[in-house]
């Protein structure tokens, strides 16, 4: 199984608990599904099977992650965790949900 699928499967386990959370919801994101909050991403898979979420910048630095880069430029507050870390998953993709909440009228 590709990276790429191999994250999904892993996204598709912690999904339920994504979609418990507060006004989430299933969107599309780069030919795959994506959760939002009130329609605002906050977490999706890239092609290289890494989990993509949306964190302050600051937060992303304390928990030691890099940053997307999407067409050479690197995108500030959102962070990439990668497969091999996938035991954060369910962690960081939680408290991503916290940050688009707060940050989506």
């Amino acid at each position: 199984m590709d990276a790429r699928k191999q994250g999904l499967a892993r996204l598709e386990v912690i999904g339920p608990d994504l979609l418990a959370l507060r006004d989430a919801g299933i969107g599309r994101m780069f030919g795959s599904d994506s959760y939002s909050v009130r329609g605002k991403l906050f977490a999706f898979v890239s092609s290289d099977g890494a989990l993509v979420v949306k964190l302050p910048a600051e937060r992303i630095e304390q928990l030691g992650l890099s940053n997307m880069v999407m067409r050479g430029s690197v995108m500030r507050e959102w962070a990439t965790v990668p497969l091999d870390d996938s035991a954060r998953w369910r962690a960081v993709a939680v408290e991503a949900h916290a940050f688009v909440d707060s940050i989506t009228p």
